[in-house]
Formats: structure tokens, C-alpha cells, sequence
């Protein structure tokens, strides 16, 4: 996109997690903002994509796994823009039948997840807010698809690192596993905190004054996102090496350790 094509409504000189993320996958739903501060945090970290990369790999692996265990229903929050392959293809190619809710706040991602990711009786794409799960689970178009008395899969990858401490991201996760019906899952991504890269230092300043907060944590803050749930092998991993059952995989970058996976299971 150019900002001159910008729909109504839309800041183009404002940057946004998700066109930034879109750029980093090789995608057209960008503006000039969003390249701007993807380059500069890729001064710094020339493989930073390689991390947007390994991401959608973990999605794809915990969404497949859950899909052949019988999960057929799926909440995606914080989905960011559609791309070449997205959750409800892969649980619908795992599991015919599987239905998927798309949630997003961003109102370009509505525009784009609505018009490339709606399929009637399969994918519905809402706008709404993560601080506000209320909202999001009494939504009609949710309603519609999902039934909250059975087991659903939770997607919450790569929104979690985008909430403040002061905003509580562990009581934002823990306000999620309310609404979800024992057997759920919940499957996370974050940006992990290791110590193993000094240059992730230089593009964690990018990113906090570029788009106002990425927040890498630590093993321990993590897994408490899943407290009350059981964590499932491989429990906390790299997004690349993570798989629900199985050995681990080698890395294919180092960087990659600066994602992490996690899956748990809502047991009562």
C-alpha cells in the first residue's frame, strides 16, 4: 500500500505493530511508517525476520496439533494481517469442519481479515480488544461459530509482548482462561528474554520508541501466563524448536531463541 491509497480513517504516518509484522513476512500491507521502523530495528538485526518467520511456524504447528486432537474450534487474537497461509487453513486441512474467529483491533487488519479471511461457516473476522474480553466472547459473530461449552483452541501469539507491565499482561492472559471450556488450549508466543544477543538490545530501543512497546520477558513471567493450566512438552521452547509432542528440532538461526512457544491445557 502507499499512503496516498490509505482507506479512510487510517493514519499512514503512524506505525503499526501489525504492518510492521506484515513487512517483516514479505508483505504489500505497509506504509512508509511501518518500513521505516522495521529498517531500523534491521540495522541492528539483519535477521529479524527470521523471528516474525518463526512464529508462524509454531501457529502452524500447535494449530495442526490441536486440530488432530480433535480441536475444532479456534480463537485468533491480536491475528494481525492475513498471509499466504493462516489458521483456519491449517485446521481446516487437520480437521474438515474446524471453525476459526479472527479478533483484531487494528482497523486496516479488519478491512484486509474481513475481505481475505471471512469463508461462511468456517472464518469470521471481529474487532476487538484484548483488554476487554467480554466483549470479544458475547460477540454474535463469535457466538455464531464457536460454542464456549466445548473446548477451544486460544491463539495469542505475538500480542502478549505488546502489553506494558502496568497493564498487567499476566491478568490479561488469566482474564482469557475465564471464558474457555475445560479441554481448551491456549497457545502463546513471545519475545523471550535470554541474554543470548547484544544487538537485541539496540532493536529493543527501536521497537519501544518506534511503536511505543515490545516487551521481551523473561522464562519465569512467561509460564506464569499459564498458570492453572498444564503446560505441554516441550513446555517453553523456541518458536522454531517448539513442538507440542515429539523431539525438539535444531535451531535454524540463532535469533530464533528470541521467540518462545508455549502451549497449556485448561484442565478444570
Amino acid at each position: 500500500m502507499t499512503d496516498e491509497h490509505a482507506p479512510p480513517g487510517i493514519d499512514a504516518r503512524t506505525p503499526s505493530f501489525a504492518r510492521v509484522y506484515d513487512y517483516f513476512l514479505g508483505g504489500k500491507d505497509n506504509f512508509a511508517s511501518d518500513r521505516e521502523v522495521a529498517d531500523l530495528v534491521m540495522q541492528f538485526v539483519p535477521e529479524a525476520p527470521v523471528v516474525a518467520q518463526g512464529n508462524r511456524v509454531a501457529i502452524e504447528r500447535a494449530v495442526r496439533h490441536l486440530a488432530a486432537q480433535g480441536i475444532t474450534q479456534f480463537v485468533d487474537i491480536g491475528s494481525g494481517l492475513p498471509t499466504s497461509s493462516n489458521v483456519h487453513q491449517y485446521a481446516t486441512e487437520t480437521h474438515p469442519g474446524a471453525k476459526v474467529v479472527y479478533v483484531d483491533n487494528d482497523p486496516i487488519v479488519l478491512v484486509h481479515g474481513r475481505a481475505l479471511l471471512t469463508e461462511d461457516g468456517v472464518a469470521s473476522f471481529i474487532q476487538g480488544d484484548l483488554y476487554e474480553p467480554e466483549k470479544i466472547f458475547t460477540d454474535p459473530r463469535l457466538t455464531r461459530l464457536i460454542d464456549l461449552e466445548r473446548p477451544v483452541g486460544l491463539i495469542l501469539a505475538a500480542i502478549i509482548h505488546h502489553v506494558p507491565d502496568e497493564q498487567d499482561p499476566r491478568g490479561t492472559v488469566m482474564r482469557l482462561h475465564e471464558f474457555l471450556a475445560p479441554g481448551s488450549h491456549i497457545m502463546l508466543t513471545h519475545l523471550h528474554e535470554t541474554g543470548d544477543d547484544p544487538r537485541v538490545e539496540e532493536a529493543k530501543k527501536v521497537l519501544q520508541s518506534g511503536l511505543g512497546g515490545s516487551y521481551f520477558r523473561k522464562a519465569e513471567q512467561l509460564l506464569s501466563f499459564m498458570d492453572g493450566l498444564t503446560v505441554l512438552e516441550p513446555g517453553l521452547a523456541p518458536c522454531t524448536a517448539w513442538r507440542p509432542a515429539g523431539p525438539t528440532g535444531e535451531l535454524e538461526h540463532p535469533l530464533h531463541t528470541q521467540m518462545a512457544a508455549i502451549l497449556g491445557r485448561k484442565d478444570a
